[in-house]
């Protein structure tokens, strides 16, 4: 069985799919760089939702979170 690949913060798995990601752009083609930048910005954007959560005492993320 084939070991995952890491992602380079923290050591930790990538929550984007890199093939995903390229089948969604349709007119550009992706740089390898992207996908970092990408993954960047969702565990960002996670973050700001769960101390949003928290902040409103719910253990729920929701739609309004984001």
């Amino acid at each position: 069985m084939a070991a995952r690949k890491k992602a380079k913060k923290a050591g930790d798995p990538m929550i984007i799919s890199k093939s995903r990601v390229k089948a969604a752009v349709k007119k550009c083609n992706v740089g390898a760089e992207f996908y970092g930048a990408l993954e960047g910005e969702v565990r960002d954007l996670i973050k700001k939702a769960e101390a949003r959560c928290t902040g409103n005492k719910r253990k729920t993320l929701r739609a309004a979170d984001v």
